[in-house]
């Protein structure tokens, strides 16, 4: 009898344990878990289309230049904490910041090839917290501007070193200046993260490499001087690492490749081309900025969307029919040091901006996320370039990105859906249905999110 007690005991034992574990594989299928909501693996390119794991990617996201640069004092890291952690909370999913500091105060790269650990452990950090938050990383190697060294930096060494140097222009062509940029390529690439345990290259955090902030050329107008550099940077990246995605940090404006589309640039060019480049095999995705407040500082609000709108429905275009590849609007925002600004303004405009994401991402692929210009902490009114966006400060702001971020996400799954459901492979374009799906309403995001855990996860693992 008490044989058989204990055999009838083990045997519920058992049965609990099987109930339990099959209560644990539904419970983690009902959230999404965290390797199906995140994804342990690398954001690729399969056609048009950003892929995770086999399945569309789609996303909204943001800019927060600032992290190493804050992260090197260690009394602020709660500020990158805090924005990342914020940003989970609204969904989003990718942020672009910079992995570059050359010369000046709190220097990544104090010198050609010298390096501040310091400095560089600040990224590990950025790294490192953008991993527990769910969140992917683009990372700049350098800057068109001054601003963190920039170009004008790498002239400077380089005359420091004896080279002949015209102007900031001869940073695409200059071999002592293309050395110091490749050195610095490979430092940030190869480099072991301290937190992390895990070297850049390897990984997935990071989405995307990019070769420059805004590249910019005045003494070639045509695009064919940054297009040479961007081939054998980009080349350059790939020999060094070929798990990344690559992206050139263009703003999209359009150069000699093709004349009839110059009339979509603001009046004037920067030495850039758009196509071109894009077209280069080693680029992977394209981008563009959009800054229609300062582009065309003298037009109203309305003559700037109408701006943004075409700005837009032309590099869609491009990228749909052209390139074939991915687009990514890298920066948007709207100053509050414009004319008439109000809380309001910038809403409504960054509203519009999402819907026409949204539906040119519905509409086939290509269009795949957006990068607002910028969020920051509370306390970071120093750093305030007129387009902060401090999440919970404003929250009609934050409604409108989380809201967004919820629409690219459940958008991904109706195109996976409908991809399996007519047996296309992903890559092809949305089944026709989806190109009149309107913008999802709160309810429908809310239930989208309630069926697939869209409560975001603590790791990317």
């Amino acid at each position: 009898m008490a044989s058989c007690s204990r055999r009838i005991s083990h045997l519920f034992g058992l049965a609990v344990a099987l109930v339990a574990l099959l209560l644990l594989v539904l419970a983690c299928e009902a959230s999404g878990s965290t390797v199906a909501r995140n994804g342990a693996g690398f954001v690729r390119t399969q056609g048009a289309r950003f892929v995770l794991n086999g399945s569309p990617f789609l996303f909204n996201g943001f800019n927060s230049y600032w992290l190493m640069h804050v992260a090197a004092d260690p009394s602020e890291r709660h500020k990158v904490s805090e924005v990342l952690r914020d940003a989970s909370a609204a969904g989003l999913s990718v942020c672009r910041t910079w992995a570059f500091g050359d010369g000046g105060d709190r220097a990544l790269q104090i010198s050609p090839g010298i390096y501040d650990e310091r400095v560089f452990q600040a990224l590990d950090f950025a790294i490192s917290e953008a991993k527990k938050h769910g969140i992917r990383l683009i990372l700049s190697f350098v800057n068109n501007y001054n601003d963190f060294g920039g170009r004008r930096q790498y002239a400077q060494w380089a005359r420091n070193a004896g080279a002949h140097v015209n102007g900031d222009d001869d940073f695409y062509t200059n071999p002592t200046i293309i050395g110091y940029y490749k050195d610095h390529i490979r430092r940030v690439v190869t480099r072991f993260n301290t937190i992390t345990r895990i070297s850049y290259r390897d990984d997935p955090t990071i989405m995307a490499w990019e070769l420059m902030n805004e590249p910019r050329c005045q003494a070639d107008y045509s695009g064919r001087t940054v297009n040479e550099w961007t081939r054998e940077m980009a080349s350059f990246v790939k020999s060094l690492d070929r798990k990344h995605l690559l992206e050139i940090g263009m703003e999209g404006f359009y150069g000699d490749t093709k004349p009839e589309k110059k009339q979509f640039n603001p009046g004037y060019q920067v030495g850039t081309d758009f196509i071109s480049s894009n077209l280069l095999r080693d680029v992977d995705f394209a981008t563009i900025h959009a800054y229609p407040d300062q582009w065309l500082s003298g037009k109203d609000d309305k003559a700037q969307l109408v701006f943004m709108q075409r700005w837009m429905s032309s590099h869609w275009e491009d990228s749909r029919t052209i390139l074939k590849k991915p687009l990514v609007i890298a920066e948007f925002g709207k100053s509050s040091r414009d004319p008439g600004y109000s809380l309001r303004a910038r809403d409504d405009y960054m509203s519009n901006v999402y819907r026409i994401t949204y539906g040119y991402a519905r509409s086939g692929g290509t269009m795949s996320g957006s990068l607002i210009w910028q969020l920051m902490a509370q306390g970071m009114d120093s750093y305030d370039d007129g387009y902060a966006v401090v999440l919970g400060r404003n929250p009609s702001t934050t409604a409108i990105m989380s809201r967004q971020a919820h629409a690219m996400s459940a958008l991904s799954h109706l195109v996976a859906g409908a991809d399996d459901a007519h047996g296309h492979g992903h890559g092809q374009e949305a089944h026709p249905r989806l190109m009149n799906h309107r913008h999802p309403s709160r309810r429908a995001l809310l239930h989208h999110a309630k069926q697939h855990g869209h409560h975001r996860s603590s790791s990317l693992l």
